[in-house]
């Protein structure tokens, strides 16, 4: 059987996604770039549009442990796909990352989100899909992670890497994260010919692998792995 990162392949091999995805672009790193550090686990908590997508970039980033899809922003009793959709229910689908940081650092995770994961300069869409559910926004889960983030958009605000100016949100602290239904865990990987990620989401992995070979792995860390070491 071919292996997942294989099948993405050879989707990307005979899409015309060019016009369907959006252009990764290449940023510098945060300028106050921490080294990385043996502080255990850390997690990392992103929106940016369809939850598939940003799933699929992690999964294959070394130092990446796990990345859940989930909603972010709203109450409990409101994480729900169907709920999520109304537009109405403050959630963003959004992915918790857990990363080490001896093997990545979370400036890293943050370069990765700004230049291949989604386009951080559009307002309550991405791609294909419109609506508050879909912004980008940041979920700090400290202090410094706050701190970073802010410095960083103004970093690249500042050097006008984009053609527009970011409008990612960083001032929800410590927002309850919960985990999407299981059939949207491992989406992309599972369904790498369905046209939504052969579109969309396939082409944010390659740029992945294109534009940061030092993060890349090869096989995807997957959220029924990572539940078996639990």
């Amino acid at each position: 059987m071919k292996r997942p990162a294989l099948l993405i392949a050879a989707a990307l091999a005979f899409a015309p996604f060019a016009a369907n995805a959006e252009p990764a672009v290449i940023i510098p790193p945060p300028a106050a770039e921490q080294p990385l550090q043996d502080t255990g686990l850390e997690t990392a908590v992103l929106a940016g549009g369809c939850f598939w997508g940003i799933q699929a970039v992690y999964q294959h980033v070394k130092g990446v442990t796990n990345a859940v899809s989930g909603y972010a922003g709203g109450a409990q009793k409101d994480a729900l796909y169907e709920t999520v959709g109304s537009g109405r229910t403050g959630h963003a689908e959004s992915v918790k990352v857990t990363f080490n940081p001896r093997e990545v650092s979370y400036g890293k995770i943050l370069q990765i989100y700004f230049s291949v994961a989604h386009d951080p300069t559009q307002l309550n869409r991405q791609g294909p899909d419109s609506g508050p559910q879909y912004r980008s926004e940041i979920f700090p889960q400290s202090d410094t992670q706050q701190k970073v983030a802010k410095d960083y958009i103004a970093q690249l605000d500042a050097a006008h890497v984009f053609k527009r100016p970011i409008v990612t949100k960083t001032d929800s602290m410590k927002t309850p994260f919960f985990t999407a239904e299981a059939y949207h865990q491992d989406y992309a990987i599972q369904h790498p010919y369905q046209p939504y990620i052969v579109f969309n989401d396939a082409p944010k992995v390659e740029n992945l692998k294109k534009l940061f070979p030092d993060a890349w792995r090869d096989t995807p860390v997957t959220v029924a792995e990572a539940s078996k070491g639990n």
